[in-house]
């Protein structure tokens, strides 16, 4: 449904049930509307002084010799754009007394006459099919008129007030809402139960995070889509901030796998420094990138022409950005398997899942830049694009699953643990982890904490105080100056502060380590 507000910066809205238009050309385009084969209809109301006659509502459809042969055609004058229409085709109604199935009427008198305008028309074709609509009053003084134009395709809430490319999205968007409702509550009790074995990395949260705004993004697409279902307006803002969500998500969700490549919570507790400023540079470009694209669709975008929002300079951008952190993963992950060849039962399917989606988003925007009809481009790339997401976050709900039976179990090192790493001095084994195979070979049926590696650092290469030479220890929790500690903790009842004693226990063990001459024994 439009009511004149698409037709671009010509028009002029009043506070009134109308929509005014004052131009000084003699043709212009108002909107355009796909109409299905057999039941697109256009209601209409024109008002405007008698004295400003006549003028005419011109259809033009998305054949090269209709639309395309006119738009954006400056060598061609007012008559020539009128030429092309065909008159058996009833592709011309003309805003006038004399022509009957106009609807108009005088209404006023003297100088304040106006003809009022009401009418309609049907839409048939052998497919479904884009409709221009226009106005003009050639060899005139420009357009001066007030309308109102109500474009719906039957009485289904459907269908009503949805142009044919748009048919299914809100149906879509629902399913996928659903569907990514479940994979975000999966998320949730996988990432209790990981807590619960100290498993519970930054990477997880990330994807949670990613999959949680995925659900804000399509709950917001849903309600915009309804309520323009009802009455054909819908809420603009609640759009914007459903697509803003949708790149956030996006967003995170590729930094997450970029982080994972290079090992972050898998292989090491932190990112180098030259990482980290390499990661922030190109998320910070990539986002501007983002933000180039909403502002070209929404300020750029030509309402008379049916453009996909990566057929632009910034859409190709960030094409070209994907394939460039696709180079990237590959390169993190191959050093990854390098130092790591035992993670090779995560990072070999993580690789694999993950190079069909980073080709997927440029395969898709391609395709629908070339390969897809415009009237049937919308519906098709929302369901493509929603598809992909959930491809992506599936994979990862699926490999990061906390059960015994996962060979794909990318975590062994316990949060517990990453702080003692940390505490290293530099140098010294503080970013990299111990080797090690998976957390799930030692996962409790009861979820509580494996006290038995709590405290325990496998291979960790350390300095002591009064040592100039490094030394390869296992650090074992049973030795007897500490088996009174270990004691405690099996006997603690307070779980709710077991989690603060126990990070307590861990400092002093690792402190009493280091600055004392013992050396703990095989």
């Amino acid at each position: 449904m439009d009511k004149g507000l698409k037709a671009g910066p010509h028009l002029v809205p009043f506070y009134t049930s109308l929509t005014a238009c004052v131009s000084v050309s003699d043709w212009l385009f108002l909107t355009r509307f796909c109409f299905l084969t057999d039941f697109g209809r256009l209601n209409f109301k024109f008002r405007y002084p008698k004295s400003r006659c006549c003028q005419n509502i011109l259809l033009y459809f998305d054949e090269s010799s209709q639309w395309p042969a006119v738009y954006k055609r400056p060598d061609k004058d007012c008559y020539q754009k009128e030429s092309v229409l065909r008159p058996e085709n009833n592709q011309v109604i003309n805003l006038t007394t004399r022509y009957t199935w106009s609807g108009c009427m005088v209404e006023g008198e003297g100088n304040e006459e106006m003809l009022s305008c009401v009418g309609g028309r049907s839409f048939r074709s052998v497919r479904e099919r884009w409709w221009y609509i226009a106005l003009s009053k050639c060899g005139g003084d420009g357009l001066q008129l007030e309308y109102e134009m109500t474009l719906t395709n039957g009485q289904s809430f459907w269908t009503q007030h949805f142009s044919a490319d748009e048919f299914g999205i809100l149906e879509t968007d629902i399913t996928f809402l659903v569907i990514f409702a479940t994979v975000f509550t999966l998320s949730c009790y996988f990432a209790y139960n990981l807590k619960g074995r100290q498993l519970l990395h930054t990477t997880y949260k990330m994807f949670m995070t990613a999959a949680g705004v995925e659900v804000l993004s399509l709950l917001f697409f849903c309600i915009y889509w309804g309520l323009y279902a009802r009455d054909g307006f819908g809420n603009g803002s609640l759009k914007i901030l459903g697509k803003l969500l949708f790149s956030v998500s996006f967003l995170i969700f590729l930094l997450m796998l970029i982080l994972l490549g290079k090992g972050f919570t898998v292989t090491r507790a932190r990112i180098s420094h030259s990482g980290s400023v390499k990661l922030s540079i190109y998320m910070t470009v990539y986002t501007i990138t983002y933000i180039i694209l909403f502002i070209y669709e929404a300020e750029f975008f030509d309402p008379g022409e049916v453009l996909y929002a990566y057929d632009s300079p910034a859409g190709y951008g960030l094409m070209g950005l994907q394939l460039l952190a696709y180079v990237w993963f590959c390169y993190a992950v191959l050093v990854s398997l390098k130092h790591y060849p035992e993670k090779q039962p995560f990072y070999i399917p993580f690789f694999t899942a993950y190079t069909l989606w980073f080709f997927a988003v440029p395969v898709m925007a391609l395709i629908a830049n070339f390969g897809i009809s415009r009237w049937a481009r919308e519906k098709i790339v929302n369901g493509i694009q929603l598809g992909i997401h959930l491809y992506a976050h599936v994979v990862f709900l699926a490999i990061t699953r906390p059960s015994a039976a996962n060979k794909n179990f990318p975590y062994h090192v316990r949060t517990s643990q990453i702080g003692i790493l940390l505490s290293s001095p530099k140098g010294m084994g503080a970013e990299s982890f111990p080797h090690h195979a998976y957390g799930n070979s030692s996962f409790l049926g009861d979820s509580q904490p494996n006290f038995t590696e709590l405290f325990s650092i496998h291979s960790v290469s350390i300095r002591c105080c009064n040592r100039n030479e490094k030394t390869d220890l296992n650090i074992r929790i049973f030795h007897p100056k500490m088996k009174i500690w270990m004691s405690l903790l099996l006997h603690w009842n307070g779980f709710g502060e077991m989690y603060k004693f126990k990070m307590y226990i861990t400092s002093l063990a690792h402190h009493w380590i280091l600055c004392s001459k013992w050396v703990p024994s095989e």
